[in-house]
């Protein structure tokens, strides 16, 4: 096994929270609930890249940032309307989530 960081991000309709990260390329692995009606717990991946995406009020809290590093940072640009903005690492957007959880996504200038 590999060692890695997964970010926990804090939602608070894990549903409506897969199917926005399901426009930045993200999908579904799997879903954890301790029993139906409790808050679920979920994975999403694209790629090498894991989030959790978490119902559960004491994982994670809103506004948390979290940078992702693309091959092709306007074609995301495109798809969520925003314009990119020339960093001297990189060229950038940022979302917000519909939790207020902010991505700040780039593409590297080198």
């Amino acid at each position: 096994m590999h060692e890695e960081v997964v970010p926990i991000l804090r939602v608070e309709d894990a549903a409506a929270a897969v199917a926005w990260y399901e426009r930045l390329g993200f999908t579904r692995q799997w879903e954890h609930r301790f029993a139906p009606r409790l808050p679920a717990f979920v994975e999403v991946a694209r790629g090498g890249v894991r989030l959790f995406l978490s119902e559960h009020e004491g994982d994670a809290r809103p506004d948390t940032l979290v940078y992702l590093r693309v091959r092709d940072v306007e074609a995301i640009a495109a798809e969520f309307g925003a314009a990119t903005e020339e960093a001297p690492w990189a060229r950038e957007i940022e979302l917000h989530d519909p939790d207020g959880n902010r991505l700040r996504i780039g593409t590297p200038t080198e």
